[in-house]
């Protein structure tokens, strides 16, 4: 889902490539089943004591006994399955009920604002999670273009991510048919709940 790559800007802090590391992460690992080299890189990730670093030691520990065949069969029963899957994980969705509603529109037209175009090969409507988070990264170190300004991500992520996404990934948590995903939600909901207070105290 992206224009061609610019070079990563030697400005961008410590910090904020982190997030979009994991930002990134939670694109890719949202936007296919994970390979046995994802599956490898994420059983060797390590957390810490906080809720965040408690759900990637968890996703790691689920990693580590999921194999590429198992992990193929779980995303498909919750983002494909007969019809649909279990869970929707479109923007539109979460926020009307129905998709390719107007915050799809609305996603539409802040993207195109950017210069960001979905590639050629990608059929996704582009209020799919995978790739908000995608963008969102790329947003942070300037993947677009230059690295965005805080209160940039700021209003990107207020307009387009912060609705629905915690409501999202509370739901990939508790879905039936996730154990790896399971374990993904934990990650994501915790993020996005650390993403929106930070904004949050970031001066208008």
């Amino acid at each position: 889902m992206t224009m061609s790559a610019a070079q990563t800007s030697p400005s961008v802090s410590e910090e904020d490539r982190l997030r979009a590391d994991l930002y990134n992460y939670l694109g890719l690992i949202l936007s296919a089943p994970p390979d046995e080299l994802l599956l490898a890189q994420t059983a060797g990730l390590t957390g810490d004591d906080t809720e965040l670093g408690q759900a990637i030691t968890r996703l790691a520990d689920c990693a580590r006994t999921t194999k590429p065949q198992q992990a193929e069969r779980e995303f498909n029963k919750l983002f494909i399955g007969l019809g649909r899957g279990e869970l929707l994980p479109y923007a539109s969705f979460y926020l009307t009920g129905f998709l390719h509603e107007k915050p799809l529109a609305v996603l539409r037209s802040d993207l195109s604002a950017r210069r960001i175009e979905r590639a050629p090969n990608v059929y996704e409507p582009e209020d799919n999670i995978a790739t908000l988070m995608e963008v969102m990264g790329g947003l942070i170190v300037g993947r677009f273009s230059t690295p965005s300004s805080l209160e940039d991500q700021k209003t990107f992520f207020n307009r387009h991510i912060a609705p629905w996404a915690g409501h999202f990934y509370a739901d990939l948590e508790t879905a039936k048919t996730a154990m790896l995903y399971s374990a993904v939600g934990s990650v994501g909901k915790a993020f996005m709940t650390i993403e929106r207070e930070a904004f949050r105290l970031t001066p208008a």
